[in-house]
C-alpha cells in the first residue's frame, strides 16, 4: 500500500529532483493511486465540457478525450512556462484495459461472432491496405521535403497503426538505415500527433456517415459497452443495478482475468506474445457462452447494466489517464514538414474510411460505428477505437458485433502485417 501510495519515495523528493528527463527544470511525480484518482476527476472534467460545448457532444468525442487533452495542455504549459514536468506513474492503467476487454468478451453471444465472420475477413484485408497507404503517404512526404526515405515508416504505420511501442523498437534500426539520429524521438512525436488525432476524428466520422445514410441501431437493444447517456436512460427499465448485480458483474469480470493471466503464461510459454488483454477476451467469451448453458439457473451479467457500468469505468479511467499523460512537448520535434505529412494521414485516414472501408464493410449502422473505430486505432490505439465507437452508440444506439470483430483484428493481425510492411518500406 505504501507503494501504491508512493510512500516509499517521498513526493518532495522527487519534486526537488533536477531532472534527467527535463534538464535545469523539476520533475514532480505523481504515485499510481493518486494518478488513478486524477483520471476519475478527468473524467468528471470532460464530462461537463461534453454538456456545455456543443462540438464536443454533437461529434461524440468521448469524456476522458476531452478531460484529458485538457488536462495535458495544463501540464505542457507548466513545462513551458515553470521548468515544471508531471510525470504521472501509469502502473494502475493498464489493469484497468484488461477489466475492460474482460467484460466486452462476457458480453459476446455465439450467434454474434457467426455474423461476424464477413466482416472480420474485410476489415482483416482493408487493415492491410490501409498500412500499405499510410506508409505510401509518408513516402511521398519524405520525397516531398528531401527526407531519408526510410523516415517513411515513422510518420507512417510505425508510428501511427504502431503507435508508441512501435516507433520506438523501430527507432534504431532507422537510424541505422539512414545514419541520421533521432529517429525514435521523431516516431514519438508522430505517435503522439497520431493518438490525439485518433481520439477527435473518429466520432465525426461515425456522425457524418450516420446522418447522410439515416441509420441508427437496434431498437429495444441494450448497450453492451457502456451506459446510455442519463437523459436517455429516463422513463427507462432496463435491469436493476445495486450493489449484488455489481459484485456478480465484478467477481464474473475478474475470474475471467484470473483465467485470462494463466492461458496468457501458457502463451508465452510456447514462444508466442500477446498483449494480455487478448486471452481476457477470449476467456471473456468462452465463459458467457459456456456458463448460461451448463448453469442456466446460475444468474450471469451477460449484457446487463451493472457490467456496462463497469466497462465504462474501467475504459474511461484507461483512456483518461492516457491522454492527461500525454507528453505534448514531445511533438517539438515535430517540424512544419513533418506535421505536414501527419495532417495528410489524418485527411487519408478519413477519405479511406468513407470511401472504401464503410461501403466495404456494408454501408449500415455497424459499418458506421467499426467506422469510428478504424479510425481510431489506425491512427491511435485500440482503446481508442473502443472508446469512439462506445461515444458514437451511446448516442445513436448498440452495435455488438462491432466491439468483437474489431479487437479481434487490432491484437492479432495488425503487428504481424505491420511488421511485414515496415520492414519492405525500410528496404527501400
Amino acid at each position: 500500500m505504501r507503494a501504491l501510495f508512493g510512500l516509499g519515495k517521498p513526493w518532495r523528493a522527487a519534486y526537488d529532483r533536477a531532472g534527467d528527463i527535463h534538464p535545469g527544470g523539476r520533475v514532480f511525480e505523481i504515485p499510481p493511486f493518486p494518478t488513478v484518482t486524477i483520471g476519475i476527476i478527468v473524467f468528471f472534467l470532460g464530462a461537463a465540457l461534453t454538456r456545455r460545448v456543443g462540438f464536443l457532444k454533437a461529434y461524440n468525442i468521448p469524456e476522458p478525450v476531452s478531460g484529458g487533452l485538457l488536462v495535458a495542455v495544463l501540464v505542457w504549459l507548466l513545462y513551458v512556462f515553470l521548468d515544471i514536468e508531471i510525470a504521472f506513474d501509469l502502473e494502475a492503467r493498464d489493469e484497468f484495459l484488461v477489466i475492460f476487454f474482460a467484460t466486452v468478451g462476457l458480453n459476446a453471444r455465439l450467434a454474434d461472432l457467426a455474423r461476424g465472420g464477413r466482416l472480420l475477413a474485410i476489415l482483416l484485408v482493408a487493415t492491410f491496405l490501409f498500412i500499405v497507404l499510410q506508409n505510401v503517404v509518408g513516402f511521398l512526404g519524405t520525397q516531398l521535403f528531401d527526407l531519408p526515405a526510410a523516415f517513411s515508416v515513422l510518420i507512417g504505420s510505425a508510428a501511427l497503426i504502431g503507435g508508441h511501442g512501435t516507433a520506438i523498437a523501430w527507432g534504431p534500426t532507422i537510424e541505422t538505415a539512414t545514419g541520421v539520429a533521432g529517429a525514435s524521438e521523431i516516431g514519438i512525436a508522430a505517435a503522439t500527433l497520431g493518438l490525439v488525432s485518433a481520439a477527435l476524428v473518429g466520432g465525426p466520422i461515425a456522425q457524418f456517415l450516420i446522418r447522410r445514410h439515416g441509420l441508427s441501431g437496434a431498437d429495444g437493444q441494450t448497450l453492451t459497452v457502456g451506459m446510455p447517456h442519463p437523459k436517455e436512460e429516463d422513463g427507462k427499465d432496463e435491469g436493476q443495478v445495486n450493489h449484488i448485480t455489481l459484485m456478480r458483474a465484478l467477481l464474473w469480470a475478474h475470474i475471467a482475468v484470473i483465467i485470462g493471466y494463466f492461458a496468457n503464461k501458457g502463451i508465452a510459454a510456447a514462444d508466442l506474445k500477446l498483449p494480455l488483454f487478448v486471452p481476457c477476451l477470449f476467456t471473456g467469451i468462452v465463459l458467457a457462452n459456456v456458463v448460461p448453458a451448463l448453469l442456466p439457473k446460475l444468474p450471469f451479467p451477460s449484457r446487463s447494466r451493472s457490467l456496462a457500468v463497469i466497462s465504462d469505468y474501467s475504459l474511461s479511467i484507461f483512456l483518461a489517464m492516457s491522454l492527461m499523460s500525454i507528453q505534448l512537448w514531445t511533438l517539438a520535434g515535430l517540424g512544419g514538414p513533418l506535421v505536414t505529412v501527419l495532417a495528410l494521414q489524418v485527411l487519408a485516414a478519413a477519405a479511406f474510411i468513407v470511401l472504401v472501408f464503410f461501403r466495404a464493410m456494408g454501408r449500415d449502422y455497424t459499418a458506421a460505428v467499426l467506422s469510428a473505430g478504424f479510425a481510431g486505432f489506425t491512427l491511435g490505439a485500440t482503446p481508442t477505437a473502443m472508446a469512439n465507437m462506445s461515444a458514437v452508440t451511446k448516442q445513436f444506439g448498440p452495435a455488438p458485433l462491432a466491439f468483437i470483430v474489431l479487437p479481434l483484428v487490432s491484437a492479432f493481425f495488425v503487428d504481424l502485417a505491420n511488421a511485414v510492411v515496415i520492414g519492405f518500406f525500410v528496404g527501400l
